[in-house]
């Protein structure tokens, strides 16, 4: 009798484990995989001059991207998002084309460890990649292949927490973009991306929110993280006293957007504007490109 109530506890047990595992299953077998694909042109379409500057003895390289005509002419330098740089990267180049082409000249840097640039960025402080920002605005300020107008900084993803340390040590800086930056600190950042990260893999969200923190407390052992735990971007933007455009798409599940409009929203010199149903790249699902009225409205 006593074997008998034991195999069928055991089998009890078996059972409600398997229902449980066939539960947690069901969102990952019928989830929709988003489609985060983008459209935009080849590295080989566009016309550059390949640039060298230096932020102290470190050797940064880069394309700087002219528009026709003689100038003078404005200047976005591009501040790149997270990871390795590439210079045929779809995201940047649609939004240097697109300012090509309306009278904007680009300098598109290669981030210190990538392409033809010297360094680390895993070993770099946002406080370092301003700094190699800033000497890239340096550079177009004295170089002569062009008159200058007016230099300014556009800040995609990450490089939006990068762009107002910019905007605020650099004299030199007359208007601040921030594309799907977000308005929150990297430990607020962090943790909503990853719990969005363990949803889109299949998770429930509640079990997500359970997993994420142990996650997020792996991800701040790297190096890059150390150095940069806990940054809060809100007070350098209060110090930025430019014209300065926050863009985000409003399902952006990389960045908390309710969260970060109602920071920017405290700030008087920051224009807002949020683009219903685009994820991170704001990128028009249909056509798959950077969507043209965010490339209009910057």
């Amino acid at each position: 009798m006593k074997n008998n109530s034991r195999k069928k506890v055991v089998r009890y047990v078996g059972l409600s484990l398997f229902v449980v595992f066939i539960v947690l299953l069901i969102p990952y077998v019928f989830r929709e995989k988003p489609d985060r694909s983008i459209s935009g042109p080849d590295l080989s379409e566009m016309e550059y001059t390949e640039i060298f500057f230096a932020n102290g003895d470190l050797q940064l390289a880069g394309m700087l991207i002219v528009p026709e005509g003689e100038g003078p002419f404005p200047v976005a330098v591009f501040i790149h998002g997270s990871g390795t740089s590439r210079r045929n990267s779809l995201w940047y180049l649609s939004v240097a084309k697109h300012l090509q082409e309306n009278g904007i000249a680009v300098l598109l840097p290669d981030k210190r460890g990538s392409e033809k640039s010297e360094g680390d960025w895993r070993t770099a402080s946002f406080q370092d990649l301003a700094g190699d920002t800033i000497s890239a605005i340096e550079f177009v300020r004295d170089q002569e292949l062009f008159d200058v107008s007016y230099i300014g900084v556009v800040g995609f993803s990450q490089g939006g927490w990068i762009a107002p340390i910019v905007a605020t040590e650099s004299q030199d800086v007359a208007f601040v973009v921030s594309m799907s930056g977000p308005g929150v600190t990297t430990d607020e950042q962090l943790l909503y991306e990853e719990i969005n990260n363990e949803v889109e893999m299949g998770t429930y969200r509640f079990i997500a929110k359970m997993i994420a923190p142990f996650v997020v407390k792996s991800i701040k052992q790297q190096e890059f993280w150390k150095l940069n735990s806990g940054f809060d971007p809100i007070p350098y933007w209060e110090d930025v006293n430019v014209p300065a455009f926050a863009a985000l798409g409003g399902d952006d599940t990389n960045v908390p957007v309710e969260e970060s409009i109602r920071r920017f929203e405290e700030l008087d010199q920051v224009i807002i504007q949020v683009y219903p149903g685009l994820e991170h790249g704001i990128v028009d699902p249909d056509t798959h490109k950077v969507l043209p009225q965010y490339l209009n409205d910057l």
